[in-house]
């Protein structure tokens, strides 16, 4: 048996190897490293496979999600509601701004945010929404969206792990992760399911008005050169991560599908298992019908029940195998953003999954012979 990755982006690369190799040659030929040809082209091609109007690329995920929130106009003090079991990205950039991060307990079964919760923090200074695709797949963006628009409230969507997922209304219309609110930001850090060779990000929107804004923003608040018309930054996608991510984005949905495959082996080899609980997605078929496109699965992530999380990550590293615990501890109790306000009683769900969540390897290149191995070494552990 090869050697288990979490995340193999060797065995990626190889079956893209030709591409990468001459896109990079003819930049390095060319030295149009910064808003060359690759970067707007890639910009085009994938606001044609998201179908959206504007896609703006930037530096990295984070960058792009500090960037849709300028662009928003969000004052000092105004409060944005977002989850209290994601990174700390999502929550850092708000407080950057000097903006106010109100954090709110998640789902048990999605790990997406609670609508309940959103509904019962929305206050007077609340301006915004940051629903976080965790995982792979969306939020409950009909509610989402209801909540918003009855409150006067811009929706960004933070998209990070769940590019290439599609989202299903209530009317039947399906679209695109981090395309359904106001505006929307994705990361393309390497271990992305659409993922480049360093960091790299987008923000995508329909809103002209606002997709012109943040144009300008992402360099230095310049449309023509030395004149810079907005406060700005510094956050441009350079030529050679765009060259990668072209060749990766006609494969978007095949790795999406492959990850969808393994998701599915791991959820029969676990279907009888009492105190491991399978991820569910979100339209109900578990991930495993042939039909199914709501969860990409960025991560594979168990529930261990029977308080053996901890025990099993240590009996992991000595099988071999890697896992990530995502997230050990809520952003409610970071030391960075500690506040009067949260209590623990706010936050039951969150608080019982950082005891409990695991997540396994989860990558394109995953064969059955190593999902067999995971998956038994599993089940073995947590029964015995």
């Amino acid at each position: 048996m090869k050697k288990i990755q979490m995340v193999d982006l060797n065995g990626q690369y190889q079956a893209i190897k030709e591409k990468v190799n001459s896109s990079l040659s003819t930049i390095l030929e060319n030295s149009a490293f910064i808003n060359g040809p690759d970067v707007k082209a890639f910009q085009t091609e994938l606001e044609q496979y998201l179908g959206v109007k504007h896609v703006i690329p930037c530096a990295n995920g984070t960058d792009a999600l500090q960037i849709a929130m300028m662009g928003l106009g969000l004052k000092p003090g105004d409060e944005v509601i977002t989850a209290d079991f994601t990174f700390a990205a999502t929550v850092e950039v708000i407080a950057l701004l000097q903006l106010t991060p109100v954090l709110v307990d998640v789902e048990p079964d999605t790990f997406n945010i609670d609508v309940a919760a959103i509904e019962r923090a929305i206050g007077p200074k609340t301006k915004a929404i940051v629903p976080v695709h965790l995982f792979g797949q969306c939020a409950n963006m009909d509610a989402i969206l209801a909540l918003a628009e009855k409150h006067n409230l811009y929706v960004i969507e933070d998209n990070a792990q769940a590019i290439g997922a599609n989202y299903t209304a209530t009317n039947g219309e399906k679209q695109k992760a981090g395309t359904i609110g106001h505006v929307g930001s994705t990361s393309f850090f390497p271990s992305k399911n659409l993922g480049c060779y360093g960091d790299g990000g987008a923000i995508f929107t329909n809103d002209d008005e606002l997709a012109h804004t943040l144009r300008g923003m992402v360099n230095h608040g310049m449309y023509k050169r030395y004149h810079h018309d907005v406060v700005g930054v510094n956050s441009r996608l350079d030529s050679i991560q765009a060259a990668v991510l072209r060749a990766k984005l006609p494969k978007l949905d095949e790795y999406c599908s492959a990850r969808r495959d393994a998701a599915r082996k791991y959820n029969e080899a676990f279907a009888a298992q009492m105190h491991i609980v399978t991820p569910k997605t979100v339209n109900g078929c578990e991930g495993i019908c042939d039909t199914c496109d709501c969860h990409v699965f960025h991560q594979y992530t168990l529930k261990i029940t029977n308080g053996k999380r901890d025990a099993l990550v240590e009996h992991f590293a000595e099988k071999g195998i890697p896992c990530g615990v995502y997230y050990p501890i809520p952003l409610h109790r970071q030391k960075a953003y500690l506040n009067d306000r949260y209590e623990e009683a706010d936050f039951p769900v969150t608080n019982q999954l950082v005891k409990e969540v695991i997540s396994l390897p989860m990558h394109t290149e995953l064969d059955d012979e190593q999902i067999n191995y995971i998956t038994a070494t599993v089940i073995d552990f947590v029964n015995g």
